[in-house]
Order: C-alpha cells, then structure tokens, then sequence
C-alpha cells in the first residue's frame, strides 16, 4: 500500500519561500564592471555597456552593420544603439568614463541584470575610420565570482579605412599627419569583422596614411573587461 507523507504546513510554507528566494536570486545578477583600455595609444570613445537577452545584439560578426552601430563606429554616436538595445528591454549603461577613455586607463561601472543574461559592450577607437572595440552578447555566468575578459577590435564594414584624416573624428589629442594618398579607396569587406588594425606609416606629410604607425598602429585585444558577479 503506497503511503502519503504530509508535511507540516509551517515546512511546506518554508520551502516554497526558499524556492522563491532561489528563483529570485537567479533572476537578480549584480555586476560590478571595469573595462581598461589596452592598447599603448588608441582612445575609446564613449562606452555603450548592456545587459539583454539572448535574441538582443548590438552587433553581430559576419553581418551588415546597422545605421546605429555605424554611427556608433564611424563618429563615437551611441545614442541610436542605446535607444535600440533599451527598446529590446535592456539594461543600458552610457558612458561610464565620463568621456573619452585613454590607453591604459580604467572604466568602472555597476550593473543590476534582472532577468537578463547577456552582457554586450561597444565603443569607437581613435583614430580608426570604423574600427570600435566590442564584446558581443557574452554569457553572464551564474556563479559569483570575478571573470576577466579579453575584448577585441572589429571594423563595421561600412567605410573604408583610407586612414585619412578628412574621413575620420579629428579630436585635439590625436596627432594626424597630412597628404596621405589612402591605404584604401573601396570597402573590401561589407560586414562587421576582426579589424586588421591601423597601417600608418612615417611619413607625416605624405605616404599612404596621415596616421603615425608608431603611434597608432595595435594588435588584439584591445581591452580588458573584468566582471564582478555578487
């Protein structure tokens, strides 16, 4: 004869409010972010940090870029690529460095994911015609603890990187040379992709490139993303 154990309502009562605490506790990740510039002279742009779901991208290796992630990547704007990943019910962090992250400096920021388990970050490099740096919908862990990421650098294949520097942001602590005659005239790879990293050359008034490959030139990774789970 099968017999039916009945719990006490105080224990049952105790175990669906452990159950909750639990589910609540999965849905509920805090993170604590810092981002460092790696490289020895490139300069990010203002940070676009987001936490979304598994269908949300703010870009996508091997695709077309979209007209945000082109504004993102060719002038530093990330307001369209904040509206939209906020519009798809992320959690959005803008501009955690108050401004223009310099080679070899940190970027800090606190996150509250909800329910959301992927972690995605964008922002421009300096001086690129369409190169930004970019992490692309890594999977938060479940586990607290302290991961260290190794962000790389991709081109939006929507300009082509001619390395002049009438075709690129021309802010005041970039040193550009004159009378380059364009490392490249056509696009030759229309989606996003690994950036091949800036030519230069050393010629400061004239060459192929008004960029200064001893100062600007980089290999991957460009950044370091270190992620703190609670």
């Amino acid at each position: 004869m099968k017999t039916t154990m009945h719990l006490p309502s105080v224990i049952k009562s105790s175990l669906i409010s452990t159950s909750i605490l639990c589910a609540v506790g999965l849905q509920a990740a805090e993170l604590d972010i810092s981002i460092t510039n790696a490289t020895k002279g490139i300069y990010f742009t203002p940070l676009l940090i987001a936490a979304h779901s598994a269908d949300a991208h703010l870009f996508e290796s091997g695709t077309n870029a979209s007209a945000e992630l082109e504004a993102m990547a060719e002038g530093g704007d990330i307001s369209g690529l904040s509206s939209l990943a906020s519009n798809a019910g992320a959690v959005v962090i803008e501009n955690p460095a108050s401004g223009i992250l310099n080679p070899g400096v940190a970027a800090t920021t606190s996150i509250s994911t909800g329910d959301l388990d992927r972690l995605s970050v964008t922002a421009m490099l300096l001086p690129t015609n369409d190169g930004f740096v970019g992490l692309d919908s890594w999977i938060i862990p479940s586990t607290s603890g302290t991961y260290k990421v190794y962000l790389n650098s991709y081109d939006a294949g929507t300009e082509a990187n001619d390395e002049l520097a009438a075709s690129m942001p021309n802010p005041p602590f970039i040193t550009f040379g004159t009378g380059g005659t364009g490392v490249e005239t056509t696009v030759t790879n229309d989606k996003v992709h690994i950036h091949p990293g800036n030519l230069g050359d050393t010629n400061p008034a004239g060459g192929v490139s008004d960029i200064n490959s001893s100062a600007y030139r980089w290999l991957n990774p460009v950044a370091i993303m270190t992620v703190t789970v609670k």
